[in-house]
């Protein structure tokens, strides 16, 4: 593929101050982007990583060869990534055409415009580059002192439950001490059951009563409790759990605003592109790019478009002061359940489907339905909302979790490895109550190495 000569790179210099001249004149309002064209190996990396110079860790490595696969056999292209950060960095492919970076330039600018005046991202760090440049030395240097494959495993732990994190978590909330526990595993742990404390209640035992030591309140945050209480951890672990929170953190932003994100970037790279001074030819083209990016995705959602559409209709119906406040305030959960109307579902062919046997069956067309399900999945609301109920369940330090039911039931093989990992970061047997296959029972899990997984029926499993 041929690659930017150094006449195209000074054009593209030249377009990409027009386009910041016209993106600030139809009210744009940017953190300062530097750009850098890299190759395709380069742009996967960083894809993969999610930020460059971020530790290692094979599930970034999976991620990597599947787009850079993709990407060899011409099935997928990232044409652009760019970093929330001040400045943002944007990395542009260096086999894309001209027009092609010049597209991609007139949607950072819209990027970096929402980063820098959306309210999910004002808490954001805007040196995490840097950051998570310090996080993976420090990373390598545990793996240096205490082996790969120790930190490797702690990393598999930690990445498993790394999406259950919580912004609005006070520094040290009601009820709990900044102190950490600190007692270390020992070689005569296996006592502690002895005298059968440690010991599950049976199904004919009343359940035991909750202390109420920690917590007063459930806590969404799974990874800071596990941080700050738990009795096993040594300080280099808990530096490591405290790494993928705060990285974690500095993502979230970016799950919950997808949709409005890329919708935001569509619409002003469009209105940008046809005021720059090209060729008949390129604006040809351009049209080209801009309906494929548009273009529905099969059974995916595609959020360019989801985006682009409710945007178009926010401005149409309310005006553009209206669009920009609509930037500054929401999420992609807000921005579904407050502006999708009947007419766009109707306009978009969105519906509800399932499979039955072999087939994709359409189940529900209703455009309240579909909003509500939208809703429901955007965002990062796909995961389940497991909170903390108890850091000291049975007298014994054992976690006790639950899922708050909100209808979908949970993937109860994937729950169960899931609780191992936790159990590699508490020390101590791990419980996860949620429903029943039928939502109506409720259903506890526990693991712990000695007795495995168990599945306990019993009524009345919240603890009290």
């Amino acid at each position: 593929m041929r690659e930017m000569t150094l006449s195209d790179v000074r054009e593209l210099e030249r377009r990409i101050g027009r386009i910041w001249e016209i993106g600030e004149r139809l009210g744009l309002r940017p953190l300062p982007v530097h750009f850098e064209i890299v190759p395709a190996s380069v742009m996967y990396e960083i894809g993969a990583y999610g930020l460059p110079g971020r530790f290692s860790h094979w599930t970034h490595g999976k991620a990597y060869q599947v787009q850079k696969t993709l990407y060899d056999y011409g099935l997928s292209k990232i044409y652009e990534l760019v970093i929330n950060s001040d400045p943002c960095h944007a990395f542009l492919l260096e086999t894309n055409t001209l027009l092609q970076n010049t597209l991609v330039a007139a949607h950072v600018m819209a990027h970096a415009d929402f980063f820098a005046n959306n309210a999910y991202f004002l808490r954001t760090r805007r040196d995490m580059v840097d950051i998570a440049a310090l996080h993976a030395e420090r990373i390598e240097r545990y793996e240096f002192e205490h082996g790969k494959e120790e930190v490797e495993r702690l990393l598999d732990a930690v990445l498993a439950i790394q999406e259950h994190v919580d912004p609005s978590v006070p520094e040290h909330p009601a009820g709990h001490s900044p102190q950490r526990a600190t007692r270390q595993r020992t070689p005569y742990d296996d006592l502690w059951d002895l005298d059968g404390k440690a010991r599950g209640p049976t199904e004919n035992e009343p359940e035991p009563r909750r202390s109420s030591l920690t917590p007063t309140e459930p806590i969404r945050d799974l990874l800071w409790f596990i941080h700050e209480h738990s009795p096993v951890l040594e300080d280099w672990e808990r530096d490591v759990v405290a790494i993928v929170r705060a990285e974690m953190l500095y993502f979230l932003p970016q799950i919950r605003t997808k949709v409005a994100n890329e919708g935001w970037a569509t619409l002003w790279h469009a209105r940008i592109m046809h005021e720059l001074d090209l060729a008949a030819d390129e604006h040809v083209e351009f049209a080209r790019l801009h309906a494929a990016v548009l273009q529905p995705a099969g059974r995916r959602l595609n959020p360019y478009a989801l985006g682009y559409e409710i945007l178009c209709d926010i401005e149409r119906r309310y005006g553009t002061e209206h669009l920009f406040l609509v930037r500054e305030v929401e999420s992609d959960v807000s921005l579904v359940r407050n502006y999708l109307t009947e007419e766009l579902v109707e306009r978009l062919d969105l519906y509800l489907y399932e499979r039955r046997g072999d087939e994709l069956v359409v189940v529900d067309k209703d455009w309240e339905s579909v909003r509500d399900r939208l809703a429901s999945e955007l965002g990062g609301n796909h995961i389940p909302v497991i909170v903390v109920e108890d850091g000291d369940y049975l007298g014994n330090r054992e976690l006790y979790l639950r899922h708050v039911w909100d209808g979908r039931k949970l993937d109860l093989a994937w729950a169960e490895k899931t609780l191992e990992q936790i159990y590699r970061l508490w020390g101590r047997r791990v419980w996860l109550e949620t429903r029943s296959d039928d939502g109506a029972a409720p259903l506890r899990l526990s693991y712990h190495p000695r007795e495995r997984h168990r599945r306990h029926r019993s009524a009345g499993a919240s603890p009290d």
